[in-house]
């Protein structure tokens, strides 16, 4: 309650413009917090995965095995990357001609590929906090400062002006400021620990391609 006014009232009562701009921050809110669970989600489902992949690929079984029993159906985060490199090593491996040298870079360059697609795929939406987390102050700011000017506007018609007269009208419009940080620091907030991450997941992606790639150079017969 904001004197004799709830906060609803006060939405209720202000100019179009500031209504737009609370209906306008209210959607981002909603987005944003839609994408902070389901990024929540994902990330911690692809934590999960790297943690079981590395656990069976540092078992000591046979890698021909592992990669038949997850190549199947679309593997995604650490997997993915295994796959991706064990499936070139195997196709260029049954060509005549090639040398351990190809075997290697080819196998390289396809897990680069896989790990790629899997950054973007893990940084998707990411952005949409951080430009929800940048703008939406400066769109409740917009609203409050036209909630103001409209409320200074209405003191014309008048001969004599109170407090009472304009406050609600300030009232009104700090709300779209309020709305504004609302949307802003759940996103700000979520965007830097979703980046960090991401880049953590990324990282051990890097480490497996190289621990991989040294394995696979001693199945190709390649010096260090």
């Amino acid at each position: 309650m904001i004197g004799d006014h709830s906060a609803l009232d006060l939405i209720l009562q202000a100019s179009l413009i500031v209504q737009f701009v609370m209906a306008l921050l209210a959607g981002a809110s909603v987005v944003s917090w839609a994408i902070i669970f389901r990024k929540r989600t994902l990330l911690n489902a692809e934590r999960l995965a790297a943690d079981r992949f590395e656990e069976q690929f540092w078992s000591g079984g046979d890698l021909a095995a592992l990669y038949k029993s997850l190549e199947a159906g679309s593997p995604t985060g650490m997997v993915g990357v295994f796959v991706a490199g064990f499936r070139e090593f195997s196709r260029l491996r049954k060509q005549a001609g090639i040398a351990g040298s190809q075997l290697l870079e080819g196998s390289r360059r396809a897990m680069r590929v896989a790990q790629l697609r899997e950054t973007d795929r893990l940084e998707q939406n990411l952005y949409t906090l951080a430009t929800t987390g940048s703008t939406s102050p400066y769109v409740g700011l917009f609203g409050t400062v036209w909630g103001i000017m409209s409320a200074f506007q209405g003191l014309g018609n008048v001969q004599q002006a109170t407090l009472a007269m304009v406050a609600p009208g300030i009232a009104e419009a700090l709300i779209a400021t309020a709305m504004g940080l609302f949307a802003a620091i759940p996103a700000v907030i979520a965007y830097n620990r979703y980046a960090d991450q991401v880049g953590r997941l990324e990282l051990r992606y890097d480490a497996f391609m190289e621990e991989f790639s040294t394995i696979l150079q001693r199945h190709a017969g390649v010096q260090g």
